[in-house]
């Protein structure tokens, strides 16, 4: 049942002394009685090198108090537009279209394979019936043992879990971001034994170039004539670095540092090779932005609009294991372009925890449309529908199993008083990011 699994991480979480778990006790409490982290904290860090223990506890007290109001200067104009805004200008002639299909975070746990042509079910027909579909893969496949323990903060899949998340009956992502905080959890071997494995499933990598030569350029698809480049970077490796001589192994840039301002040249330097390459549309996939927080950072939304200015028509964001709004964003460069930011997709289910928050995640389907407008060529993002998903635990004996349910339509298997609650909260989040009305 799942009462029997745990909410979060922090059910499972031990100190390493009792000094220190009196320590955040004592942190925890005050913050829930006095409401400060009621809201994004200042200053925080994201990036688990730059932590301080105030940063710790933050981050452990949000794993069961996410936080559902946005920092003051994030202004609730900028999520107020809905999706009829994205549409083709009048006087648009169409030559050829592209559907896309577009996730967050894959997330790795331990039994994964028994959910095999079970995970994606019931969302195959938004996910894989389309041209082009797209997640980020949480973490590398590992040909070493993989132990899942409290406390362990690496990631990775096995080879007999990768075909479980990889795709659905022999339909396979067409394309996969590694370019994470968990993409060095297992070294040089983790990349490799990924990029050999996309490879036999015919999965093009994002951000995890495979020379020097190929750092700060970007990946490109042609589909039905439609040239699609994708851009990529993380905000960091959770402290972990590859050798100076494959230092070129993932795209990281300063994103969200506590002590840095954002820098974003190695994405405009992938924007100008996409610029280069003559591609029709550019796809940014981020990770990035604060784990456990339903709004975006001011920061990000300043980011997000200076790539879209610079060349990008669709960002895809993920690490926040929650869902984040989405923003229709008129551009300066073209007034019939309005670009898509997705600030977080959430993820496909997190482990076998429980929380609501964790269990939402929303997939895209877009299309793409090349044409001409007044003698000129373009391609514009012509229709958007915005899928809120989330995940479904069961039992076959002793197995756990996993399954990815659209949240607004029955769900399988949930018939208990107990489940029912859980579905609720879950449409609450929903509610408050696809409906967004920010509490500031």
């Amino acid at each position: 049942m799942l009462h029997d699994l745990p909410a979060t991480y922090l059910d499972l979480y031990r100190a390493p002394t009792f000094i220190h778990w009196l320590k955040m006790k004592a942190a925890m409490t005050s913050a829930r009685l006095f409401g400060y982290w009621d809201y994004p904290r200042a200053g925080a860090a994201t990036n688990s090198e730059e932590m301080t223990f105030l940063d710790e506890v933050y981050w452990l007290y949000k794993l069961a108090r996410p936080i559902t109001t946005a920092e003051k200067n994030v202004s609730a104009v900028v999520f107020l537009r809905d999706k009829s805004i994205v549409k083709l200008p009048d006087g648009f002639k169409t030559d050829a279209s592209v559907t896309i299909g577009a996730a967050g975070d894959l997330m790795p746990a331990d039994g994964l394979e028994y959910s095999k042509d079970i995970l994606f079910e019931d969302v195959a027909d938004v996910l894989f019936e389309v041209d082009i579909s797209f997640a980020n893969l949480e973490g590398p496949v590992t040909e070493r043992y993989l132990e899942y323990r409290p406390g362990t903060q690496s990631m990775g899949f096995s080879i007999a879990q990768f075909p479980t998340v990889a795709g659905h009956r022999e339909k396979y992502f067409t394309a996969l971001s590694l370019a994470n905080n968990h993409a060095f959890d297992w070294g040089t071997e983790g990349l490799e034994t990924t990029q050999r494995l996309f490879a036999q499933y015919g999965i093009k990598d994002i951000g995890t170039p495979r020379n020097p030569q190929e750092y700060g350029r970007a990946t490109v698809l042609v589909q039905a004539g439609i040239k699609i480049g994708f851009i990529s970077a993380t905000f960091g490796l959770n402290g972990l670095q590859a050798p100076k001589n494959e230092a070129y192994r993932i795209h990281t840039a300063q994103l969200c540092s506590k002590y840095a301002s954002t820098d974003l040249e190695l994405l405009k330097k992938q924007i100008w090779d996409c610029k280069k390459q003559n591609c029709d549309l550019i796809v940014a996939s981020l990770h990035w932005g604060y784990e456990f927080e339903f709004f975006p950072r001011g920061r990000q939304v300043e980011a997000a609009h200076t790539l879209i200015e610079e060349g990008v028509d669709l960002i895809l964001g993920h690490h926040p294991h929650v869902v984040q709004p989405l923003e229709y964003y008129c551009t300066k460069r073209d007034p019939n372009r309005v670009a898509v930011i997705a600030y977080s997709l959430g993820g496909l289910g997190w482990r076998w925890y429980t929380a609501p928050h964790f269990a939402l995640g929303m997939i895209l389907n877009l299309k793409l449309a090349k044409g001409v407008i007044g003698g000129a060529p373009r391609t514009y993002i012509e229709s958007i529908n915005p899928v809120p998903v989330f995940q479904s635990i069961s039992y076959k004996g002793d197995i756990k199993l996993k399954r990815i349910e659209k949240l607004y339509e029955r769900p399988n298997g949930l018939a208990s008083s107990h489940s029912r609650r859980r579905l609720e909260r879950i449409k609450q989040y929903a509610d408050l990011v696809l409906a967004p009305r920010l509490k500031n």
